[in-house]
């Protein structure tokens, strides 16, 4: 690793600072979406994509953004990405029909697309694999989940306070101070042999591909399953997603090079970062819509509700990020499994007539806890044991599996909500919704289930041994 003059902490600082951004803009327009519903007239269908259009191209554009970096700089595509991210915050603000804010909202997940891994690869080129890398992971972990719930308060604050736009404007004056601090500070890296070309029909077939199978999820509810939309949606997803696998494997310089996957315990991270995202998007989401629509909570109480689930994420991903490398990446990351299970299972008893400290606090302090405790142990096993020219593409491919699962997962899950709402008969209104979320909050549990028997399936002791012995010649403080 180069050395450089700047304190490498003060560079985690202003990492931190847009990674926060990115993160929060993922789920803060969830309590503003009643206000933006009514303010510009938009219908269920289109008010999902307000959050669907981030997301996807968000995690669609991911990899790009991480081969990109590899290939012209992390700094340079680390600003670059702050300039679009920044920008489209200021047009969300001043989006005056729906139209406007969805298009402005996927320009913002591509600048988050360039600035995710771009920032994670910072990281990783700047901290020493071990416990200096480690400690840095703990940060980064508590900023990437603990903004979530974040996003939730600053959205509620601000929206019942001043008005939706607010959300995004705020990102503006944040946005142009990390750029010129980091213009200054963060030093650049790069690969300088690699081969200077863009696989470009790689990221449009692998993103068309991913928004094409959500599409398909998201209007089965109302089209049918056996519909020919759907069915024709679905072949169209899989058609350009087989697209992509066959133009990576034939290009000189892919967008994604497969024999990467060949490193067992990158390959096991991905997958189990997959499956527990597709279950934190949904908590967050089915969450919230029980506090503001069962329990009758306004914006910002419902975001204020949020805040121990940060102080859980905090507390135990510091926790692991001390722990992890010495007790092993393994047996953590299962125990925090095991909780978050635990969590997810005890929202399917919400009743009706709950309250929040009886029913939905312990739920959420429990998950919290568990959360924590699996972030940071995969993201050790996710960037560690290889060069640092793939740290662009490992750190690319480890937050699409996060967006990409959460994604697929709450459509999935928000399709099956639905039915179940929509099947109930007889009881009121607010029963059928609960009755709907108790079934997303359980697969949402299978779906952390299916991570947790991923990671003891595929993780072996010989896989994570390099993690250890490191840690081992380097206590943590």
């Amino acid at each position: 690793m180069t050395r450089h003059s700047t304190n490498p902490w003060l560079i985690l600082v202003l990492i931190c600072f847009a990674q926060f951004m990115v993160v929060l803009d993922a789920t803060v327009v969830n309590v503003a979406l009643p206000s933006i519903q009514k303010d510009l007239g938009l219908s269920e269908a289109n008010l999902q994509w307000i959050v669907n259009a981030y997301t996807l191209v968000f995690g669609g554009f991911l990899l790009l953004g991480g081969r990109a970096g590899d290939l012209l700089g992390r700094k340079r595509l680390f600003l670059f990405g702050l300039v679009v991210f920044t920008t489209a915050s200021l047009l969300d603000g001043l989006a005056s029909s729906s139209g406007m804010l969805i298009g402005s909202r996927a320009l913002q997940g591509l600048g988050a697309a360039f600035i995710s891994p771009a920032a994670l690869a910072i990281i990783t080129t700047t901290f020493d694999e071990g416990a200096e890398r480690a400690k840095a992971l703990g940060v980064w972990a508590a900023i990437a989940i603990g903004g979530s719930a974040v996003g939730l308060i600053v959205g509620g604050a601000l929206t019942q306070y001043f008005s939706w736009p607010w959300i995004f404007f705020i990102n503006v004056p944040v946005g142009i101070a990390v750029f010129f601090a980091s213009l200054r500070y963060v030093p650049e890296s790069k690969d300088e042999l690699a081969h200077r070309s863009f696989d470009v029909a790689g990221a449009v077939t692998v993103t068309g591909g991913l928004m094409a199978l959500v599409y398909a999820i998201v209007q089965a509810q109302q089209k049918g399953w056996t519909s020919a939309q759907t069915i024709g949606t679905f072949v169209l997803a899989a058609a350009l997603l087989v697209g992509f696998v066959v133009i990576e494997l034939r290009t000189k310089a892919p967008l994604v090079r497969l024999s990467i996957f060949r490193t067992r315990s990158l390959t096991a991270a991905n997958i189990t970062m997959f499956l527990v995202g597709a279950g934190l998007f949904a908590m967050f989401f089915f969450n919230s819509l029980y506090l503001q629509r069962v329990l009758g909570y306004g914006p910002l109480d419902a975001g204020l509700a949020f805040l121990p689930f940060t102080g859980g994420i905090i507390i135990s991903a510091g926790f692991a990020s001390r722990y992890a490398p010495t007790l092993g990446v393994r047996p953590v990351a299962i125990g925090g499994m095991i909780v978050t299970i635990a969590g997810m299972l005890l929202l399917t008893q919400l009743p009706v007539d709950g309250s929040y400290v009886r029913n939905v606090l312990p739920a959420l302090v429990l998950t919290s806890l568990g959360l924590g405790c699996v972030f940071v142990p995969l993201t050790l096993v996710a960037t560690t044991g290889l060069v640092n020219e793939d740290q662009g593409l490992a750190s690319g491919l480890f937050n699409t599996s996060q967006q990409i699962g959460g994604a697929l997962g709450l459509a999935i899950l928000a399709t099956l909500a639905a039915s179940k709402t929509s099947s109930v008969s007889g009881v009121s209104q607010s029963q059928s919704l609960v009755d709907g979320f108790h079934v997303a909050f359980a697969g949402g549990a299978v779906f952390v289930l299916a991570a947790l028997l991923s990671y003891v399936s595929l993780l072996r002791r010989r896989d994570v041994e390099r993690i250890e012995a490191e840690a081992a010649t380097a206590p943590v403080a």
